[in-house]
């Protein structure tokens, strides 16, 4: 069974988030073994100089990358990464899987983005759309696609 871990920054606060989130967990159960691990996101006051910001993504970036593996194959959700229709992302799932990887994690960075150590350690950076998202909306998306992916078709 595929071993999948999601880090992300922050906590689902709303209701509709997290009921959707449960839905496709439960559904993904029989494919994959799905965890959601969330880490402490940053306080983030309306203005903040730009070495405060990246001090904000760095503190972030430790608590993500305290909970890789060494053997993991890393995807970043970036909104500069490369953009993949859904039959690609069931590609690279497959080719992934064949390379005899353990872990597949997924990280979401916060409202700010990530540090560029995460970027860094990342083994694919993948961008949903050039669009931005709430980084909680984005976790539900995530969700989605690997229920399509893994129990449906990828069309």
């Amino acid at each position: 069974m595929l071993r999948i871990k999601i880090i992300a920054a922050g906590k689902i606060r709303e209701r509709y988030l997290q009921e959707g989130i449960v839905a496709y967990r439960r559904s993904l159960a029989a494919y994959a073994w799905v965890d959601i691990v969330e880490v402490a996101d940053e306080p983030c006051p309306p203005r903040l100089s730009r070495a405060e910001e990246e001090n904000v993504k760095v503190r972030e970036g430790e608590r993500l990358l305290g909970r890789v593996c060494a053997d993991d194959f890393v995807i970043l959700l970036d909104v500069e990464g490369r953009e993949m229709d859904s039959p690609a992302f069931a590609r690279m799932l497959k080719s992934v899987a064949e390379r005899g990887k353990t872990g597949l994690v997924f990280i979401i960075g916060g409202s700010l983005g990530v540090a560029e150590r995460v970027r860094r350690r990342a083994d694919f950076r993948w961008s949903f759309s050039r669009l931005t998202f709430p980084h909680q909306l984005i976790r539900l998306a995530l969700l989605e696609q690997l229920d399509r992916t893994l129990v449906g078709k990828p069309e």
